[in-house]
């Protein structure tokens, strides 16, 4: 910088007042004196900190943090690049969320909030509504089951009719049944950090956490198409609450009884604030779930009301007395920290003392590497998805990541290491695994399974019609 000094000025020079910045570049100056002082020459304009640069240098700013031009970020289902200290983002149409997490927290793709606990398997979204004549491609269902005394429910199986595919999502693993309707819709399991994603091309996306949270996402050729607990996709959440008669109503219990799958399971009824019913908790739970008010998330409280995960994380706390309570508090704070993280927030809440994921378990001598990452990358090269191509559509998912050598630059989700192209074998169908020289039972004769380089690795001349459970809890292929 360079001393302007005001004393004998012409009248209307301009002197230090009218200083461009990297945090001014867009901002008229009108100065009515000419003040004397630092500035920057001709063509550069203030950093910020005593020293100058070119205008194409400065920074871009996002939730109150710098990022260097070049620098991207990812929000919702958009990358912004920062060029110039402006954000240039891409226009995808963004599918819709619906979110259910914990004791019965619900959030429709219109973003409104409610809570119901049943006991019975329950429709969250499909399309075989009124408007669509009784023809859809799709529908799924949630199983709930008690897990605490106080008639607190969390999801425990997810049935995802997809097609002529049924498929059951439980106790971290995944079961595809062929069923005799419905057309071929393709898609793919994988797993992503926590969370077990099926990604449909029909423009369904399910993010199961393997526990009690799970994310529903829709394309938008749905909007207004579908109905459950989920609500109709809109855009105006007033009319959320539309029974499976068609009629709308303003109680969530109603709303909710209407969506049973089973009309002989019994209605649900109302709980009992779990913090008066179990006392003894609430300041247990009041002091767990301040996390979710403090200075951890304090970059994400301008972009997501936390005061309703707030609330929800103290109920949940409470409610969840039956070896459950660690893992109702966990769940409660993660759908905070993903909907920072959807928001373009990432957040790095997890501690050792806090809800930690040990990621370390994975290291062995084939070196690959696995790191947490509370936002990490949303497709890995694994060997069903040997491009690393996923979905604009899925956000980055917290979780353990790895970083594989180059020489074994493929995960194989089945065993959890790192292997090269030619040890990935095969995957049939419904996703079971093949190792080389094993046949593969096939509907069609002459079946043949390739490896990722196209060579031939398995052929079948055997007809079976069958279901098989994925042991591994990992992800299917289906091509």
């Amino acid at each position: 910088m360079v001393f302007f000094n005001c004393e004998g000025a012409k009248v209307g020079t301009v002197g230090s007042e009218c200083q461009r910045s990297c945090s001014s570049l867009n901002m008229e100056c009108i100065s009515t004196e000419c003040i004397s002082g630092c500035i920057c020459p001709e063509g550069l304009v203030s950093d910020g900190k005593g020293g100058c640069i070119e205008e194409d240098a400065c920074p871009c700013i996002h939730n109150g943090a710098p990022h260097q031009p070049g620098s991207k970020i990812k929000v919702s289902c958009n990358t912004c690049t920062c060029k110039s200290s402006k954000w240039q983002c891409t226009s995808n149409d963004c599918h819709g969320t619906c979110a259910i997490y914990g004791d019965g927290n619900y959030i429709t793709f219109d973003d409104k909030r409610f809570s119901f606990s049943g006991e019975c398997e329950y429709t969250l979204t499909q399309d075989y509504c009124s408007k669509s004549g009784g023809k859809g491609t799709f529908r799924v269902i949630t199983e709930n089951v008690p897990c605490g005394t106080t008639g607190t429910t969390c999801s425990k199986a997810i049935k995802l009719f997809l097609g002529s595919n049924e498929l059951i999502l439980t106790e971290g693993k995944s079961q595809v049944i062929q069923r005799d309707t419905g057309g071929e819709i393709p898609y793919q399991i994988r797993t992503m950090g926590i969370y077990l994603v099926v990604e449909a091309n029909n423009g369904l996306i399910l993010m199961w956490d393997k526990k009690t949270s799970m994310f529903i996402k829709l394309s938008k050729k749905f909007s207004g198409r579908v109905c459950g607990l989920c609500g109709n996709y809109d855009g105006d959440g007033n009319n959320d609450f539309t029974t499976r008669s068609q009629a709308v109503v303003v109680n969530s219990l109603e709303f909710g009884n209407s969506w049973k799958v089973a009309p002989s399971c019994p209605d649900a009824e109302l709980n009992k604030d779990p913090c008066t019913s179990n006392p003894y908790r609430q300041s247990w739970s009041q002091k767990q779930c301040s996390i979710i008010n403090s200075k951890v998330f304090s970059a994400c409280h301008s972009q997501v009301d936390a005061g309703k995960y707030f609330d929800a994380c103290l109920s949940d706390s409470c409610a969840c007395d039956s070896g459950g309570d660690c893992d109702c508090f966990c769940t409660a704070v993660a759908a905070y920290a993903q909907a920072c993280n959807e928001a373009g927030v990432c957040v790095p809440w997890r501690s050792p003392q806090i809800c930690p994921l040990f990621c370390d378990f994975y290291n062995g001598p084939d070196g690959c590497e696995w790191h947490y990452k509370p936002c990490g990358a949303p497709c890995v090269k694994t060997c069903k998805n040997p491009s690393g191509i996923c979905s604009n559509q899925i956000p980055a998912l917290e979780g353990c990541y790895p970083k594989c050598p180059a020489d074994k630059p493929y995960l194989d989700e089945a065993t959890m290491k790192c292997v090269p192209s030619e040890q990935c074998g095969c995957y049939d169908e419904e996703g079971n695994h093949y190792t080389d020289g094993e046949s593969v039972p096939s509907t069609k004769n002459c079946d043949t399974c390739k490896d990722n380089s196209g060579n031939k690795k398995h052929s079948s001349a055997t007809d079976s019609n069958r279901s098989k459970t994925d042991t591994n809890s990992h992800s299917a292929y289906i091509d």
